[in-house]
């Protein structure tokens, strides 16, 4: 690197909201299965807190030494469905609660992986989990769930989306005296990953070692300065849209070395294996963190104007390429968030009306994730929720990417009307939903949408 890449590098961290995003440990827990649930619960406190118990502190140490920010240090663990193989709802939140304890003792914030999968069937625990997630939600401080009900591979099971979409406004009514936060902590996937470092949606998949280290960079803040330095610098007359792919290119090449430098090192302080980096430019509500400003940059006055589909696949695919060079190995989402009460920006257009649920849809075809922290009127019913759900996930299928839903719905709140839940989680106002009341006939039919054609390559 040279010595005008360090000092820049060292600007983007002074000025422009450089940071490592999240330090995640991936923690295998199916050695912790007991004789009876109370024993079950007790070894996963142990496994954790004996795991994770200096974790925090090695961050924070790896952090100074370098000067680089890690702002987020979380836990991930085994999607617990699995561990609780023959459980009853009680019992889940009994683990739940083990979780939440574990994660206080060791000083993490938020803990991902109260999890299942059941992409192509349920098993009765799994039905017990989905029963048991308003209590969890509700009763925890730090535990976040997600569920996986599609790949492409297996089609979408669409019994257990209809359970989702009910899910979703339960969590929410059980949590209405914080405006139904608890639904922020509750992810709906397709295709997703196991080895994603960014909350809410972690897991330590079954694929992954007994323990991990995953690293998420971000910065659309320094992304964002780059390209108005070069706008400066060079006149926007004198520029296309090549030469500023390019730039996004050599400034996230920066970036992403500066989180497999941070992951590699904490990794071996802890002497525990080193997994990912995922590069994703994740938005937060801090004013100059936005990936919406970066769509104003490029040419549009609010996020959701005819061209921003065609803005966000071409900083998702740059971001892409130029964090692959600079990680030995990359995963998890790897690509633009574009979380609406997690980005000013994008809230803002939101407010204005420029940004519709159907638009942020069809941005979600060319970027990760989806249709993430979207607050939406509290009178929604369940199937409309599920039958949007259902959308994104065959978006996901359909075009072999990870796609999600986080849905709020808001209760006793309108379209137009504000929510705030504070820190990271954002603001937003409520976001229309038309046709609401509308699906109720496809959602009930169940059963599963069957795989595209590509699954038949193997």
């Amino acid at each position: 690197m040279k010595s005008d890449h360090i000092l820049s590098t060292i600007n983007m961290i002074q000025k422009e909201n450089l940071d490592v995003r999240t330090v995640t440990m991936g923690i295998n827990l199916l050695d912790c299965r007991g004789s009876d649930i109370e024993e079950t619960c007790d070894l996963i406190y142990k496994k954790i807190t004996g795991k994770a118990g200096n974790f925090v502190e090695t961050c924070n140490k790896i952090s100074r030494k370098f000067g680089i920010p890690v702002v987020n240090k979380r836990i991930s663990i085994t999607p617990i469905a699995h561990l609780g193989a023959g459980y009853k709802s009680g019992d889940f939140l009994k683990m739940a609660k083990a979780l939440d304890r574990a994660a206080e003792e060791v000083g993490i914030d938020i803990l991902g992986g109260f999890s299942a999968q059941v992409e192509k069937g349920m098993t009765p625990w799994e039905r017990e989990y989905f029963k048991s997630l308003p209590r969890v939600l509700s009763e925890t401080v730090r535990v976040c769930a997600s569920v996986n009900v599609g790949t492409s591979q297996k089609g979408i099971n669409m019994d257990a989306l209809a359970i989702c979409g009910q899910t979703v406004k339960d969590i929410a009514e059980a949590t209405k005296d914080q405006n139904g936060f608890g639904a922020a902590k509750f992810v709906v996937f397709c295709n997703q990953p196991g080895d994603n470092p960014f909350m809410a949606g972690a897991i330590h998949g079954l694929e992954e070692a007994d323990t991990v280290l995953n690293v998420g960079v971000s910065g659309p803040g320094v992304i964002a300065r780059a390209l108005e330095r070069l706008i400066d610098e060079q006149g926007r007359e004198n520029l296309t849209l090549d030469l500023i792919a390019e730039e996004i290119k050599q400034t996230t090449f920066r970036v992403t070395r500066c989180g497999e430098l941070i992951g590699r090192e904490v990794s071996k302080a802890m002497d525990i294996e080193f997994g990912i980096v995922d590069l994703s430019l994740a938005p937060t509500p801090t004013i100059g963190d936005s990936v919406g400003e970066i769509f104003q940059i490029l040419g549009v006055d609010d996020v959701g104007a005819p061209g921003s589909t065609a803005i966000l696949a071409m900083l998702n695919d740059a971001v892409k390429k130029g964090g692959i060079f600079a990680s030995k190995t990359v995963g998890g989402l790897s690509g633009a968030f574009i979380p609406v009460m997690e980005d000013s920006v994008l809230a803002d257009a939101v407010g204005n009306g420029s940004l519709c649920l159907e638009k942020l849809e069809s941005m979600t075809c060319v970027c990760s994730v989806g249709l993430d922290m979207v607050a939406i009127p509290g009178s929604v019913d369940c199937d409309t929720i599920a039958a949007i759900i259902a959308d994104e996930m065959a978006l996901g299928m359909i075009n072999h990417k990870t796609t999600a839903a986080r849905l709020i719905p808001v209760p006793g709140m309108e379209a137009g009307d504000f929510v705030s839940f504070g820190g990271l989680f954002g603001a937003s106002p409520v976001m229309p939903v038309r046709n609401a009341g509308k699906s109720k006939r496809f959602i009930s039919w169940g059963g599963r949408i069957p795989a595209p054609i590509h699954s038949f390559k193997n």
